[in-house]
């Protein structure tokens, strides 16, 4: 009996070894998607999309509407933060504060679709975000040229990607993001940025990541294999798990 119980504890023990550790370093994203202008309705199909990677790929996904979440202690515990089509004014100056110095502590951001029409009394914001949005014509398919397919985000798509989404169009990009995908302006009605125009980047920024991805306003994204690895891709990177490229 003695011998049986002796073995059951080294058993216990090992496996509280081998699988404690990885438990405890197991990454934790927050969706964040409060509106305080438009609210999108693909919001509620996005977040069980977003749950549904992180079971697939090993992180766990919080999700909130909550300002109040944003206090440097609590943000301590992400990885990253995704701002899934956020609109208006959706922080405070201490919570502004507060996420500013989680990126730059070595924090993620990833930008969905509206996160892009977001704070913009907040420049600090624009920059990490890598624009603001401006308008959009009425949706309607267009024509993606994938301009750098060596990315986690973007390899598995091919070089022209035809779809239909909302298309922005943006004031204030940051020159210093390093664009993934573009639109062919020429392939639909309504665009304003050309020659170039961005719809999906990324960039390191203060001692932290950013992602952001254009697409995501209509529902059927969160059930599109291509967009959801594309998105997959720069959670991963703004988590700090795998190099963007």
């Amino acid at each position: 009996m003695f011998k049986n119980f002796h073995t059951l504890v080294i058993a216990t023990l090992l496996i509280l070894f081998f699988v404690g550790p990885v438990a405890a370093k197991k990454k934790k994203v927050l969706v964040f998607s409060k509106t305080a202008g438009y609210h999108h309705a693909s919001i509620k199909v996005g977040v069980p999309a977003i749950q549904k990677l992180g079971l697939e790929n090993k992180f766990e996904v919080d999700s909130t509407i909550d300002a109040g979440k944003f206090t440097s202690k609590n943000l301590k515990q992400y990885a990253a933060v995704i701002f899934l089509n956020t609109t208006g004014d959706v922080l405070n100056n201490e919570q502004q504060a507060a996420f500013e110095q989680y990126i730059k502590n070595g924090g993620g951001y990833v930008g969905v679709h509206a996160a892009t029409d977001t704070e913009y009394e907040w420049p600090w914001y624009g920059k990490l975000a890598g624009a603001y949005f401006i308008n959009h014509p009425a949706q309607q398919e267009a024509v993606l040229n994938v301009v750098n397919r060596n990315t986690i985000a973007t390899r598995h798509l091919p070089q022209v990607w035809k779809r239909k989404d909302e298309w922005y169009n943006f004031k204030d990009l940051n020159p210093e993001v390093k664009v993934l995908i573009t639109i062919d302006e020429n392939s639909y009605k309504g665009g304003k940025n050309s020659p170039v125009h961005p719809m999906a980047w990324y960039h390191d920024f203060e001692g932290g990541r950013s992602f952001y991805t254009e697409l995501g306003h209509v529902d059927e994204s969160y059930t599109d294999p291509l967009f959801l690895q594309h998105l997959l891709g720069g959670i991963q990177y703004a988590m700090g798990v795998k190099k963007m490229e």
